[in-house]
C-alpha cells in the first residue's frame, strides 16, 4: 500500500474513533445533573463505569489482538456493538439503567483507545515522524463534533438546551457504526506467532523496568486530574458563557462544548510540532511541560474573576492549555510505551497504560470529582469554582515535584 493512502486511511480511523467519544463526553455532568437530576456521587458513578472497559482491557483486548485475533476486525466489533449500546443512553432515564448501559459501552469502547494506537504504530515506518500527523486526526473529529453539538444546540430554545444534550449520544452512535464498517478496510494486523504466554502478563512485566515504572506511577494522578477538566469543564463554561461576547456563541455555540474545543484546536498544534522537537527534546522535558500546564489551567479556571486578563480571555487561555497537558503528557507517554516494549506485546503494553489513563486514573478521579464537587458546594447549591479547581491545581504541582524526583533523566529513552 503506498504510504500516502496508508496514512490516509489510519487518519480517517483517527478522526471517527475520537469523533464518538468527542460527541458525548463533554456534555455528560451537564445532561445527568440538569436533565437527568442526577447527584455529583451518582454521576461520578457514571464516569467511573464508563473508565472499566479500560480496567480489563490489557487482559482481553490485548492478549486477543496480540494473540488470537486480528487488531481491525477486533476494532470493527467492537465499534458496531457500541454504536448500539451508546444510542440507548439517549433515552434511558433511570439511575441504574443508565450505570448499566454506560458499563457495557465502556467495556466495549475503551479498549479501542489504545488498539488504534498499536495498529498505527505498527503500520508506520517512523514513529516521530508520521505517528503525531495521524493522531491529529482524532483531534480533529474531536472538534468536528464538539463545533456541531455546540451549533444544534444554539438552534433549541433556552429551556430545551439540557434535553437536546440526549443527541450527543445519537451522534455518537452513528459515529460509531460508520467506524465499525471502516475498519474492516483498515490495514491487516494480525496477532503475534507468539501465542505461548500470555501478552497482557508479558506486558506487565515490561512494565515494571524503568522509566515504565514511574511512568506508570506518574499517570495515574495525572488521569485523574485530567477527569477533572472533562467532568467539570463544560457546566463551569456554560455558567460563564451567558455573559460572553456574542462572537462566542456564534462561533462556537452554546453549551460550554464548542468553547471546549479549543484545547482540541490548541492540541492539533502541539501534536504537529511534537514530530519536530521529539528528537531534540527529552521525553521528560515534555513530561514536564505537560504537568506545568495542567496546573496552569486549572489556576486560571480557580482565580477567573480575580485575575487581571479579561474573564473570556483567561477561559481561552486556560483552555488552549489542554493541547500541552494532553500532548506533552499523555500523547508522549504512549510513545514511551512503545518505544519501551517488545513488539510481541505491544498492543497489551498500551492496554496496560490506557488502564491507568482511561480505566484507574477515571474511577478514581470522577469520584474524586464528584466528591469535591459536593465539598465544594454551598449549603444553598451554588458550586464554588475557585475551591473546586484548586483541588487539581495543588495535585498537578505536586506530581511535578514527583516527576523531578522520580523519573529517568536519560535524553531519550528507547528499547
Amino acid at each position: 500500500m503506498p504510504p500516502s493512502l496508508l496514512k490516509t486511511r489510519l487518519s480517517a480511523m483517527m478522526f471517527l474513533q475520537y469523533a464518538a467519544w468527542g460527541a458525548w463526553l463533554p456534555f455528560l455532568w451537564s445532561f445527568l445533573s440538569g436533565h437527568r437530576e442526577m447527584e455529583p456521587g451518582q454521576i461520578g458513578d457514571m464516569f467511573a463505569a464508563g473508565a472499566v472497559g479500560a480496567i480489563i482491557g490489557p487482559f482481553v483486548a490485548g492478549q486477543v489482538a496480540d494473540r488470537y485475533f486480528s487488531t481491525e476486525r477486533f476494532l470493527a466489533f467492537s465499534h458496531l456493538i457500541g454504536a448500539g449500546l451508546i444510542w440507548q443512553l439517549a433515552s434511558i432515564d433511570s439511575y441504574n439503567g443508565f450505570l448499566i448501559f454506560s458499563l457495557l459501552y465502556g467495556m466495549v469502547y475503551a479498549p479501542t483507545l489504545s488498539l488504534t494506537n498499536s495498529l498505527a504504530f505498527h503500520h508506520l515506518e517512523d514513529k516521530d515522524r508520521d505517528f503525531g500527523k495521524v493522531r491529529l486526526w482524532g483531534t480533529f473529529g474531536w472538534i468536528a463534533v464538539g463545533l456541531a453539538m455546540g451549533q444544534w444546540l444554539a438552534t433549541l430554545p433556552a429551556d430545551q438546551v439540557i434535553a437536546g444534550k440526549a443527541d450527543a449520544f445519537r451522534l455518537s452512535a452513528i459515529i460509531s457504526a460508520v467506524m465499525g464498517v471502516f475498519c474492516f478496510t483498515l490495514p491487516h494486523t494480525p496477532p503475534s506467532d507468539s501465542s505461548e504466554s500470555n501478552a497482557a502478563l508479558d506486558a506487565c512485566g515490561e512494565a515494571a523496568r524503568q522509566p515504565l515504572l514511574s511512568l506508570f506511577l506518574l499517570a495515574i494522578p495525572v488521569s485523574c486530574i485530567h477527569q477533572f477538566y472533562f467532568v467539570h469543564t463544560e457546566s463551569f463554561l456554560g455558567s460563564l458563557q451567558v455573559a460572553a461576547p456574542e462572537w462566542s456563541k456564534t462561533i462556537f455555540g452554546v453549551g460550554g462544548g464548542g468553547l471546549m474545543t479549543v484545547g482540541q484546536m490548541s492540541e492539533v498544534l502541539v501534536l504537529a510540532a511534537i514530530p519536530f522537537l521529539a528528537k531534540s527534546y527529552s521525553r521528560k522535558t515534555f513530561l514536564a511541560v505537560g504537568l506545568l500546564a495542567y496546573g496552569l489551567r486549572m489556576a486560571l479556571f480557580a482565580y477567573v474573576d480575580v485575575l487581571p486578563m479579561p474573564v473570556m480571555a483567561t477561559l481561552l487561555t486556560g483552555i488552549a492549555l489542554h493541547g500541552l497537558c494532553f500532548g506533552c503528557f499523555i500523547f508522549v507517554a504512549f510513545m514511551i510505551v512503545d518505544e519501551n516494549t517488545s513488539d510481541s506485546v505491544r498492543a497489551s503494553a498500551q492496554n496496560l497504560f490506557n488502564l491507568v489513563i482511561v480505566g484507574i486514573g477515571v474511577i478514581v478521579g470522577s469520584k474524586i470529582a464528584g466528591s469535591v464537587a459536593e465539598w465544594a458546594t454551598s449549603d444553598a447549591g451554588v458550586l464554588d469554582y475557585t475551591r473546586l479547581f484548586s483541588v487539581p491545581m495543588w495535585a498537578s504541582v505536586a506530581v511535578f515535584i514527583l516527576l523531578l524526583l522520580i523519573y529517568p533523566s536519560s535524553r531519550r529513552e528507547v528499547a
